[in-house]
């Protein structure tokens, strides 16, 4: 296998307002745009040419990612003028790929950070003679995800979409957002509409008896769709809970970038990041938190759990907390903000505004 798809078309709603000025794939997790690590891990498991499907804020990639050799691969580009759904964007690109009919290639989303044994899972598309394979990962709570359930073979029985009664759930394996295509079956996906892969594509494959082969794959696992989970993503891999080839720097309890200025008696701990050019200030203390380029987070800050954004500023004093500052924001002083609140692009909050216990 040396032929990939990845899927990098999305708009990042849920990820707002990280992603105001910045596709999701390009905003960055252990110090480098998260969409290096997948390109990183892709070559690592002997991928050569890759092909990414891109929609929103499409012209950030290329000028950023090049023709790919700085990685060691192949990259091309295509742009979707409509959001054509993940098989839309499949179909979309398949004329750029040169494996033959019954050549795997990989496909995967551009929003998924995990461990998967990308080599077991094309031989275990290759032993099985498979249609697709796809990876599967076991979840406690599978409401929120569509269901895959397999045979004592690993074969798919069926897809279910979200369940919500208990008797829905038959399963706790969910689909993982990777996959081995047999080539030619990329091309019996309708061309020119949108299509979903997960709604449309495998229920029809499975319905025409095609062979769809699941493996399950339990290692790390984890959607970045939402502000917490992208910080706990990066995080993770700065302390090496996810292997990556791309961290610039050795794993542990802190990733500072070349340029960034640190006060010698800050806390940096949890896997925080302190990107270019940005300051913190004496005694701050920051936990499993990222923050961009240029920021500034002033002395005696506290910032747990948080992504501060680029040229953002942290005033003394003020602790965050799951809390989301978009790029340029300003926080005064003695502030106190907590649980999922996210602060827009250039806003500006005065000292001692918001607060969620006394000012004494």
């Amino acid at each position: 296998m040396t032929e990939a798809i990845l899927l990098v078309g999305g708009r990042g709603t849920r990820l707002r307002p990280l992603t105001v000025h910045t596709p999701k794939p390009m905003v960055p997790a252990a110090g480098v745009p998260f969409l290096t690590h997948q390109l990183a891990r892709a070559r690592a498991a002997g991928v050569e040419h890759i092909v990414l499907a891109t929609s929103y804020l499409a012209e950030v990639f290329e000028p950023y990612f090049g023709d790919g050799s700085s990685l060691g691969l192949h990259i091309e580009y295509v742009t979707e003028e409509e959001p054509l759904g993940t098989g839309g964007a499949i179909r979309n690109v398949a004329s750029r790929l040169h494996s033959g009919a019954d050549d795997p290639v990989l496909i995967f989303n551009g929003d998924i950070l995990t461990g998967l044994d990308i080599r077991a899972l094309v031989a275990t598309h290759e032993t099985t003679g498979a249609d697709v394979s796809l990876h599967l990962t076991r979840v406690e709570d599978p409401r929120a995800f569509g269901l895959v359930p397999t045979d004592a073979t690993g074969r798919v029985t069926a897809f279910l979409e979200k369940p919500q009664t208990p008797e829905e759930i038959v399963t706790d394996q969910i689909n993982a957002g990777a996959y081995v295509f047999r080539r030619a079956v990329i091309d019996t996906i309708p061309e020119g509409r949108p299509v979903s892969v997960e709604r449309e594509t495998f229920p029809d494959l499975l319905a025409t008896g095609a062979h769809l082969q699941g493996m399950v794959d339990s290692t790390y696992w984890l959607d970045l769709g939402t502000p917490q989970a992208f910080v706990r993503g990066s995080a993770d891999l700065v302390l090496g809970r996810v292997p990556s080839p791309a961290v610039p720097g050795r794993c542990g309890d802190r990733l500072i970038l070349p340029t960034a200025t640190v006060a010698p008696d800050a806390k940096l701990t949890g896997g925080t990041v302190v990107g270019e050019g940005a300051f913190v200030g004496e005694g701050a203390r920051i936990s499993g938190s990222t923050i961009l380029k240029g920021a500034v987070v002033e002395p005696g800050a506290v910032v747990t759990d948080s992504l501060v954004g680029a040229r953002a500023r942290i005033g003394e004093r003020s602790i965050l907390t799951g809390a989301v500052i978009g790029d340029g924001a300003t926080i005064g002083p003695d502030n106190e903000l907590r649980a999922g609140v996210r602060v827009w692009c250039d806003a500006r909050i005065p000292g001692g505004a918001i607060r969620f216990s006394s000012d004494q």
